[in-house]
């Protein structure tokens, strides 16, 4: 009798009175293990810093980490300077050109021998004012006086003069004279009052000081 009794209980799973009536937890599956990323030897990128955002310029990063500055557009090239500044404050060549004289007039192209200092010298009359040929009268005149044209013209600077620039049918005028040489194709005139004014300078400064320019 007792060997029955023991032969049933061993073939019925035994429990423990505070485990009646409970469900035994599930059982958990065999932990991963856990693997750390790699981690990078370099430092964190530095964090990006805003810029005021203008119309037509633009802000990056350098490869140093800072922040470059803005570049802003250049203005467009002028010759003109600006109206705020007083004139003195550019040089010279800042003045545009004295324009060539307009080829309407139909006076302005009829070229004269002028009696001029004992000398027949080229000449146009445009508006009212006589112009002699510069090129033919520092010939005539200046040649012995200072260096050469090119001294000429910066007298005129100096003195504030500015000479008239010949237009196309002028030049072939003054070519068919001879006062100009065959390949020349550029000329200027000049008034006489402001001829007798650069005369006066050339001659003062050859002969005031003794010295040849």
């Amino acid at each position: 009798m007792d060997e029955t009794h023991n032969g049933e209980t061993d073939g019925l799973s035994v429990r423990s009175p505070g485990s009646l009536g409970c469900r035994s937890p599930p059982s958990l599956s065999p932990a991963m293990p856990m693997t750390t990323p790699p981690t990078s030897t370099s430092p964190p990128p530095p964090p990006l810093v805003s810029a005021p955002s203008f119309h037509s310029n633009s802000t990056g990063i350098s490869p140093s980490g800072h922040p470059s500055p803005p570049v802003f557009p250049s203005p467009p090239p002028t010759s003109r300077p600006p109206h705020f500044l007083p004139p003195f404050y550019f040089p010279h060549y800042a003045s545009p050109p004295p324009p060539p004289i307009h080829t309407s007039d139909p006076t302005a192209n009829e070229c004269k021998l002028l009696d001029y200092r004992n000398q027949k010298v080229a000449a146009f009359v445009i508006n009212g004012e006589t112009m002699l040929c510069l090129p033919q009268a520092f010939e005539l005149f200046l040649k012995n006086l200072v260096g050469g044209l090119h001294t000429v013209y910066t007298k005129l600077k100096r003195l504030g003069i500015e000479p008239l620039v010949c237009n196309v049918e002028q030049v072939r005028v003054l070519r068919g004279l001879g006062a100009i040489q065959p390949g020349v194709n550029r000329c200027k005139l000049l008034c006489v009052k402001h001829f007798d004014i650069l005369y006066k300078d050339c001659t003062t400064a050859r002969y005031g000081s003794g010295t040849s320019l």
